[in-house]
């Protein structure tokens, strides 16, 4: 019986070779990485020993804030301020960012204003750097690219544009019960822009041209998650409240996986240090 141990870290994820094949998932514990796909079908068992370190500084602490970071460190870090949730209220010019230094390998850099369909439709910002990784952690069974901006805040304001639109959160409860609707997204674009574009010409117009271009040749992207059966009655679970949890895995989609006892967001317990057993 394979038995695995280590710190938890969110679990990366890779597009195949063959678009039409699944994502490749593997568990990180410490310098582990586990190849999750391999063990779908079987049955499972995680064990939480009740130790936590933080992400960043390796403290040693009883709760963790914003998925994995101590206390000192959630409120001290740029990566964990209120403007990475809301890019548009970036202060970085304003000269109050936390770490300088890190917004700008961070924040100023390209970043996409894209279309995923993950429970539905919905708008979002990544780093060019995070392509597709974002998208197959929120679940999206299609995403494309509609704008490439030079630096995330004007990322955000292309974003809160588009929100008047349409959502930009993801229902993780619905993502989880299955896949939704295929959409044409080129369509979605066309359809969209004459109701954005005032607006943001307006952006272009105070930040330059070169600051928010359309992505004219992005073409849509398909993801397709190693998931054999989609819960009826999604049941989150929880290491802080059940240490030991079990169950076949059914599958993985997101950060999640998902098993015939309830599904596990791994993101969620950065830090926590935990055995895998097969």
């Amino acid at each position: 019986m394979p038995v695995f141990s280590g710190e938890l870290r969110k679990m990366q994820a890779s597009l195949p070779e063959i678009e039409s094949d699944a994502v490749r998932y593997q568990m990180v514990l410490g310098e582990k990485r586990i190849d999750l796909n391999d063990f779908i079908g079987d049955d499972l068992t995680l064990n939480y020993s009740g130790e936590i370190h933080c992400v960043h500084c390796d403290r040693r602490m009883n709760k963790s804030f914003n998925q994995g970071y101590c206390y000192p460190c959630f409120t001290s870090l740029a990566q964990c301020d209120t403007c990475i949730m809301s890019p548009e209220k970036c202060h970085y010019d304003a000269g109050t960012c936390r770490e300088p230094s890190w917004g700008e390998s961070f924040c100023l850099q390209d970043h996409y204003v894209y279309l995923a369909n993950s429970s539905g439709l919905k708008v979002g910002i990544t780093r060019g750097t995070q392509i597709p990784t974002r998208w197959i952690d929120q679940g999206a069974v299609q995403a494309l690219p509609i704008f490439r901006v030079q630096q995330r805040r004007y990322a955000g304001l292309v974003e809160v544009i588009f929100k008047q639109h349409m959502a930009d959160k993801t229902n993780w409860r619905a993502m989880l019960k299955g896949n939704p609707e295929l959409l044409d997204l080129s369509q979605v674009v066309s359809d969209i822009l004459p109701e954005v574009m005032p607006e943001i010409e307006q952006l272009q117009a105070q930040y330059g041209l070169q600051a928010i271009q359309l992505c004219d040749d992005a073409k849509p992207v398909a993801i397709h998650f190693p998931v054999d059966e989609f819960p009826l009655k999604v049941t989150s679970l929880n290491f802080d409240k059940t240490p030991t949890i079990d169950g076949k895995l059914l599958g993985i989609k997101g950060q999640y996986l998902i098993l015939d006892t309830g599904v596990l967001n791994l993101r969620k317990f950065g830090g926590y240090h935990i055995t895998l057993s097969v």
